[in-house]
């Protein structure tokens, strides 16, 4: 159902009328756009005068007068070098305008794409937003920096070349528009058709550039699985549908160049022919048929171009729709148009009837009807067997998602009266699967807080039992970890994960499995470093392991999307049910493993 959604949404407009939805970001350049505007009309002008140059030369030849030929030579290279100073000036401004106007566009998509909540990624591959902020937004470049202005100045040659050939041969004028409606019928027809193929071919480029994003970045996965040949045959096979797709596109473009051209140059050879029986009855001069065979080349030509830039300004308006979307795109999650007010800072967090189906899942309750409150200063753990909505807990209240009924407050105040950042500074996130980036390992830790010295670096380090590893990596602190910190063990970049809350120094503090991938004696230093973290913030564990959890002030225990029990360790096993019964399999084994 969401695919067909989104090609309904794709197919509202196919039109080149769909460029004019770029008009916001040409507004803050209107300088650029009027200076550019002006050269392009100054070349176009310089243009449609030199074939009255050419004439008076041609007819200059005949009344044999040297000294006005000279003159005639002069005023043509004069016009020459105005049209080289026109032509460079409209590159460099056209160029310029068109390379800051797509840098405008892929900052604006992405500064949208970043803020978007998981609930639009449920939905779209990742490797398909960044085709559309990569490749699309080339496509718009080399049109509007280049094939905008020459379709611009085609327009005016075209208009002002029909124009001055109806001053110069009336009757030879007549004969070519006759030409124009066979030209016309082709480009309409055969327009359709490579718009709809336009737009084909760039969903499948998306498609393609998708899909590569995602195996490439489980390549490992792909390799222990020994589904490399899948992967690349079912690639090949996106990127060969991709090719004919492509392919089509550029038959169809290339039929219709041809006709358009073969029209266009056989009306002018028919014309040309009875303006030589003209010129034989001295009914024009050989200087009027060459200016006037000038301007019918040059409209011609343009017409030849515009119907070639054409294609490309389909393609264009496919993907400004694309990039369009991606601006415009509802998001699930939004900001308050009006504040309520900053949320006390110490406050506890609370779900109060909270009822949640995530998106994708629509049938299934993740959670159905908790309340739960943490005290200020409090640490609560949630523990209970997989998909018991113990991480979706923590989901919610980084409001990744909304509850479907009931409500999310921090000091009181529903998060959806407060703007996601204004609460989310007062949070720090361990999650379960910790993200580790493509930099150095002091700049990983450093996300939790940009403006941190070294020392405080170093220090949260310490707290998180990182710094010993750290100090023994090639380059220490500022050793390059790979992209997602390939070169980092699992538990390694946890410690990471674990000392950029630390640095973040939040008085919400939010640990969903954070120390389920490290070795005992690493995890003990970590549950030290946790404890004193904790005092005197409000923290919320989620634990599988319960000896991450025994020294919690309360343990809610979940099943089902369920509270079902609640108290301190001892209190839970002195009740029996679902936690003795866990506490009983892992300790009783942790102790037979010893």
């Amino acid at each position: 159902m969401a695919d067909t959604r989104k090609d309904a949404e794709r197919e509202r407009s196919k039109r080149i009328g769909s460029l004019a939805r770029l008009a916001p970001f040409f507004r803050p350049h209107l300088g650029m756009v009027v200076a550019a505007l002006g050269a392009l009309v100054l070349t176009a002008c310089v243009s449609l005068v030199l074939p009255l140059a050419v004439r008076r030369v041609v007819d200059g030849f005949e009344s044999g007068e040297a000294q006005l030929l000279d003159s005639y030579f002069a005023a043509a290279l004069g016009i020459v070098g105005l049209l080289a100073v026109g032509t460079g000036l409209r590159y460099y401004l056209v160029t310029r305008l068109g390379e800051r106007v797509v840098a405008d566009i892929r900052k604006a998509v992405f500064s949208r794409m970043i803020r978007m909540s998981p609930d639009f990624y449920d939905g779209i591959l990742t490797g398909e937003v960044l085709s559309r902020i990569t490749t699309d937004t080339t496509l718009l470049l080399s049109v509007i920096g280049s094939s905008v202005s020459v379709a611009l100045r085609n327009v005016l040659i075209f208009a002002g070349g029909l124009v001055l050939m109806l001053w110069t041969a009336p009757k030879l004028s007549g004969l070519v528009l006759l030409i124009v409606p066979v030209v016309i019928v082709p480009i309409i027809v055969l327009g359709r058709r490579l718009r709809s193929l336009s737009r084909e071919n760039q969903n499948w480029i998306a498609e393609s550039s998708g899909r590569a994003s995602e195996w490439l970045l489980s390549a490992q996965t792909v390799q222990a699985y020994t589904f490399e040949g899948e992967a690349s045959r079912r690639f090949d096979d996106v990127t060969e549908r991709s090719f004919r797709s492509a392919r089509t596109r550029i038959g169809v473009r290339a039929v219709m160049t041809m006709i358009v051209i073969s029209l266009i140059f056989a009306g002018i050879v028919g014309v040309l022919w009875i303006g030589a029986r003209d010129v034989r009855a001295e009914g024009m001069t050989v200087g009027e048929l060459v200016q006037f065979l000038i301007y019918a080349i040059m409209v011609a030509g343009a017409v030849a171009a515009l119907s070639e830039i054409w294609g490309e300004l389909q393609r264009a308006a496919g993907a400004t729709e694309r990039l369009v979307e991606l601006l415009e795109v509802d998001d699930a999650v939004r900001d308050p148009e009006e504040r309520a007010g900053t949320a006390p800072v110490g406050e506890g967090v609370a779900l109060e009837g909270v009822t949640f189906r995530y998106p994708t899942r629509p049938d299934v309750p993740t959670l159905d009807d908790v309340t739960l409150r943490v005290e200020p200063g409090e640490t609560v753990a949630l523990v209970g067997p997989s998909g018991a909505g113990k991480s979706t807990i923590i989901q919610l209240l980084q409001r990744f998602y909304d509850p479907d009924t009931g409500r999310v407050t921090l000091g009181g105040v529903d998060l959806r009266d407060m703007t996601r950042a204004e609460f989310r500074r007062h949070m720090a996130l361990v999650p379960q699967d910790p993200v580790i980036f493509a930099a150095s390992a002091r700049d990983n830790i450093r996300f939790g807080n940009p403006d941190a010295t070294d020392e405080q670096v170093e220090a949260a380090a310490r707290a998180a039992a990182a710094h010993d590893f750290l100090t023994a990596l090639p380059d220490g602190y500022d050793t390059y970890v790979g992209e997602r910190g390939v070169m980092l063990s699992g538990g390694q970049k946890q410690r990471i994960a674990i000392a950029r809350a630390i640095l973040r120094d939040a008085p919400v503090l939010l640990l969903d499995e954070a120390t389920s991938a490290l070795d005992a004696e690493s995890e003990r230093l970590v549950q030290d470093a946790v404890a004193r973290l904790a005092e005197g913030r409000t923290t919320i564990i989620v634990a599988h392991r319960l000896a991450t959890v025994k020294q919690a002030d309360r343990i809610l225990v979940m099943e089902g999307g369920r509270i079902v029990a609640q108290g301190t360790h001892d209190e839970l096993v002195g009740q029996g049910g679902l936690y003795a019964r866990l506490a009983r399999l892992q300790f009783t084994e942790g102790m037979a493993a010893e």
